[in-house]
């Protein structure tokens, strides 16, 4: 079948080789050919070099002789260099297209087929893949992917953040003239036309990718990267070293007075997370006691439980009589789809104690339950949650947040994210006396650093009172000058010195939080 190096010149002193192929599927014969060699050496080097690769798939696996064949075909009437045969084996051995250049595309999509998890940590993946990893660096050969290559990537799309931030400011400030047109009279029927037409030519809104989205697009490539690294398809990550502005979590503010007049008039939320003072969380709450998912929003009002989470509690978790629930499932949405998954971190799979208010709403909430369950007879749905549609179906859990929405506008409160119920829980919890342990403990977070980092935004009342009370902590021989001639008369004295402001017995410094 093969030939040892020959003499193919001897004019020029060079040498050639020749090996035969596995033959092609209609039974024709194909062979590899190469001459042009200085030395004897370096002819038998190459003719052994094809023959390992010949020899990487059995004899009894045809197709992958066959595949090795091609490549070796395509190498000959290329003239390329044999290609490495260890690198070879494993584009082999993962069924990848040896004729061709493994592409960081290509790669990311057998990693993201391979990848076993959490299915939303999944589909994470595949978007930062399919919206921007794919889109900029999916054409570059995985084996010449550089930090400069991931740099520019970064960069681009942050110019690109400009231009859609843009195009949504332009976009949003045309509904807004359109909505000041008025509906009566041709002319203005003949604007409105002109308008709408305009907006439907613009871009629609799109989703600005922050510092945290271009982190996790980071995470994603460097994952699939260290993969292609234990695969010894590639030997640096250099996802592992490019570099990123810090991705802060946002800190969460409370809306106060004067924060609503500015937003009102401007329209900007002051922060991504913003939290409803006390007063606000019992307008809500009062408005919302006759809604049927009241106990919903009510349980994460106080104790924090995440949307999915209120949504897969199960009342086989849920103990009333000795005031504890635990939390061991929560509902997951990709894309609409809805399924069942274990709670977002280990520390998130947590037993609550919950205060007798609560307890009583999440009573009353059964007994309707049980309403809807014998009105409903046999046409009722068992799933066993504690918060279901009326028929006993899962609840959506985009729904509950629509839900949420209409509620709060039809109470007349300033916009806040579903999700930021569970901040204002945490900073009710802050301002009751609980510290940063017992906050994570509640929330179910891993780090006590995204606690005091995000949830532990104090209401100002509670600061307020810090501030008194540290000031009072100060000994001074002399009222401050400011201090009216009353107020220093109604100071206590102790051996000269003024005391601090008494507070009656029974009474809470930090007032009605």
């Amino acid at each position: 079948m093969a030939s040892s190096p020959k003499l193919a010149n001897r004019k020029h002193g060079t040498y050639s080789i020749r090996q035969e192929l596995p033959p092609r599927a209609d039974g024709t014969r194909r062979s590899f050919s190469r001459a042009g060699y200085e030395t004897l050496k370096a002819a038998q080097t190459d003719l052994d070099h094809v023959r390992a690769l010949i020899g990487l798939a059995d004899n009894d696996d045809p197709e992958g002789l066959a595949r090795i064949a091609e490549l070796l075909e395509k190498v000959a009437a290329e003239k390329a260099p044999l290609p490495d045969i260890e690198s070879t084996r494993r584009r082999l051995s993962h069924g990848l297209d040896l004729t061709s250049r493994l592409t960081v595309g290509d790669w990311l999509d057998i990693w993201l087929a391979g990848k076993k998890g959490r299915q939303s940590a999944i589909s994470r993946d595949e978007s930062n893949i399919r919206v921007h990893l794919k889109p900029h660096i999916g054409h570059i050969r995985l084996d010449r992917l550089r930090v400069t290559h991931l740099s520019e990537m970064f960069e681009t799309i942050a110019e690109a953040n400009v231009e859609i931030a843009e195009g949504n400011a332009a976009r949003r400030k045309a509904i807004e003239d359109l909505a000041q047109i008025p509906w009566k009279g041709r002319e203005h029927r003949a604007r409105r036309k002109t308008m709408k037409a305009a907006i439907a030519e613009m871009e629609p809104y799109r989703r600005i990718a922050g510092p945290a989205t271009r982190h996790r697009v980071r995470s994603t490539l460097r994952a699939a990267l260290n993969a292609a690294i234990a695969q010894q398809l590639i030997t640096f990550n250099p996802a592992a070293h490019v570099e990123l502005e810090a991705g802060k979590r946002p800190k969460a503010l409370v809306w106060t007075e004067e924060r609503i007049l500015h937003w009102k008039r401007t329209g900007e939320k002051p922060s991504p997370v913003m939290v409803w003072t006390p007063e606000h969380t019992g307008r809500f709450l009062d408005h919302a006691a006759d809604d049927r998912l009241y106990a919903l929003f009510h349980l994460i009002a106080f104790r924090g439980l995440r949307r999915g989470e209120e949504c897969g509690q199960r009342w086989t978790d849920t103990r009333l009589d000795a005031g504890l629930i635990t939390v061991a499932k929560q509902l997951v949405v990709n894309g609409w789809e809805v399924y069942e998954d274990d709670p977002k971190t280990d520390a998130g799979a947590r037993t609550i104690a919950l205060d007798s208010d609560t307890v009583q709403a999440l009573k009353r909430h059964r007994a309707q339950q049980d309403k809807d369950r014998e009105e409903w007879g046999s046409a009722w749905v068992e799933t066993g949650r504690v918060f279901t549609r009326e028929n006993g179906e899962l609840l959506h859990p985009a729904n509950v947040t629509r839900r949420f929405i209409e509620l709060y506008e039809e109470a007349g409160l300033p916009l806040i994210r579903l999700h930021d119920l569970r901040h204002g829980a945490a900073t009710l919890a802050h301002a009751a006396g609980a510290d940063l342990k017992d906050i994570q403990e509640m929330l179910g977070h891993s780090s006590i650093t995204i606690t005091s980092d995000t949830y532990t935004s104090l209401l100002p009342e509670a600061d307020l009172a810090i501030a008194e009370a540290a000031a009072r902590l100060v000994p001074r021989a002399r009222a401050a000058a400011w201090s009216t001639p009353a107020e220093v008369e109604a100071e206590p004295e102790d051996e000269g010195r003024p005391g601090p402001k008494s507070v009656p017995d029974g009474a809470d410094p930090l007032g009605d939080i």
